[in-house]
């Protein structure tokens, strides 16, 4: 059976008392993407948005989120960030251009940083279409999952079996 960590014993909300574990190098690593026509792809690749260079926003959005997820994710511990590395992927679909975001965050710490990780690749997505919906409001967020995640002692790592295709 599984336990919830993040009820007391009345059944409330609490925060996860972690002080007892040890401090473990940990990462993790999330993935999500934004589909776009051709016309934003183009701007995009070009670097003629008139907001800027809709990547190098998005990237810094990204990094930025991750360091503050503890402020938006209610039960999430502030933890210091060691390093977080955002990259995009392009790939042609049938009906647009699919960005690829993938964004790796470290910490040594006694908790895990899985919600930096996943907090910053929605960021990255939705940086991407706030900068480009003048153009075209259609644009598609999605799926956002995590890869893996390492370190910890208490859970094992994790890797993603199946592959995400949409």
């Amino acid at each position: 059976m599984v336990e919830f960590t993040h009820f007391n014993e009345q059944g409330r909300a609490k925060m996860v008392d972690v002080s007892h574990k040890p401090e473990t190098v940990r990462t993790a690593t999330a993935q999500s993407s934004i589909l776009l026509n051709e016309e934003i792809y183009e701007r995009i690749a070009a670097n003629t948005m008139k907001k800027g260079d809709v990547l190098a926003v998005a990237q810094v959005a990204g990094i930025m989120a991750s360091k503050n997820t503890s402020g938006i994710i209610p039960m999430c511990h502030p933890i210091p960030l060691s390093g977080v590395n955002i990259s995009f992927q392009w790939n042609k679909e049938e009906n647009g251009h699919k960005l690829g975001i993938t964004v790796t965050a470290m910490t040594k710490g006694s908790t895990g940083v899985e919600m930096e990780a996943l907090t910053a690749a929605a960021v990255t997505a939705l940086t991407v279409y706030d900068m480009c919906k003048a153009i075209d409001k259609g644009m598609i967020i999605g799926p956002t999952y995590l890869v893996e995640k390492t370190g910890g002692v208490s859970s094992p790592d994790y890797k993603r079996q199946i592959k995400q295709t949409e």
